[in-house]
């Protein structure tokens, strides 16, 4: 009985040892996620359409500005001519203008800001899913991102797909249909569901 145990196990130890481990190659690469969005295409239409949109809010505001200024000045040479109660009414009324122009400025920040945010998150998630099908199809294990928010200390230069990325991307983006541009505030709404 003893000798039959002995006989199974060496014989299992024998098959299990004269099969060879499956060795599957981990095909591995790397983007420099900054270098992407500083030169894919879209990112940069993005970042132009919001900067030249914040420049024609920012003027509207600054001629706002402008005049307030002129006022103010105006005001402190007036106010001895004028007397007391006027400067104080007067006074007043320059205080809680200037107060709504800070409003008006930190309210457009935030309208430009909550507008490109959405863009730029859809965005984001559209270059993901496009390294996930481009990983997919070029049979890559794993696809690591460097940049600002580092998740690799140290890859071969080798390894590094950023320009077949963005020249891929960019390929895309110039092949797509341009469409009119979408109502800010539809997309938001669509976002939050």
């Amino acid at each position: 009985m003893k000798k039959a145990l002995v006989i199974i196990a060496v014989s299992i130890f024998v098959v299990s040892c004269g099969k060879t481990a499956e060795v599957k190659e981990v095909k591995t690469a790397y983007v420099d996620t900054s270098v992407l969005m500083k030169e894919y295409t879209e990112a940069k239409d993005l970042e132009a359409k919001y900067k030249g949109q914040a420049e024609e809010k920012g003027r509207q505001l600054q001629a706002e500005i402008t005049r307030f200024k002129q006022d103010a000045a105006n005001f402190q040479s007036q106010a001895q001519a004028n007397g007391q109660a006027w400067a104080q009414q007067r006074g007043a009324e320059l205080q809680k203008r200037e107060q709504q122009l800070g409003y008006a400025q930190q309210a457009l920040s935030q309208q430009l800001q909550q507008e490109s945010g959405v863009e730029m998150d859809s965005l984001v998630s559209g270059v993901k899913k496009f390294i996930k099908e481009y990983g997919k199809k070029n049979g890559y294990s794993y696809i690591y991102g460097t940049g600002d928010a580092a998740t690799v200390l140290y890859a071969e230069e080798k390894y590094d797909i950023t320009k077949d990325i963005i020249k891929a991307l960019n390929d895309k983006y110039k092949a797509a249909p341009k469409t009119e541009e979408k109502a800010p505030a539809k997309e938001g709404e669509e976002a939050k569901k």
